[in-house]
């Protein structure tokens, strides 16, 4: 008899089980939901017609946009502790 693994799909299913974990922790989805907020709110300071020149719109609302992306970003690839 020789000690080959066996490659049968039907096999190697009933060998891997069922797990079913999620693909990001609850901080990952936290800090979503921050840029998405933030997002947000530096949208609605840009939106709108009156007073097109307001520092709010030139230069808040792109700075508040700007650190939703990043924040998204940053809670896609944020790993946690693993003990």
């Amino acid at each position: 008899m020789s000690n080959k693994q066996n490659t049968d799909p039907v096999v190697k299913k009933i060998n891997t089980g069922n797990s079913s974990q999620m693909v990001f922790g609850i901080i990952n989805y936290l800090l979503l939901g921050a840029s998405l907020l933030i997002l947000v709110a530096g949208f609605a300071l840009m939106s709108g017609t009156t007073d097109i020149y307001s520092s709010a719109k030139i230069t808040t609302a792109p700075i508040l946009v700007m650190l939703g992306f990043a924040l998204g970003i940053v809670s896609i690839f944020y790993k946690g502790k693993t003990n």
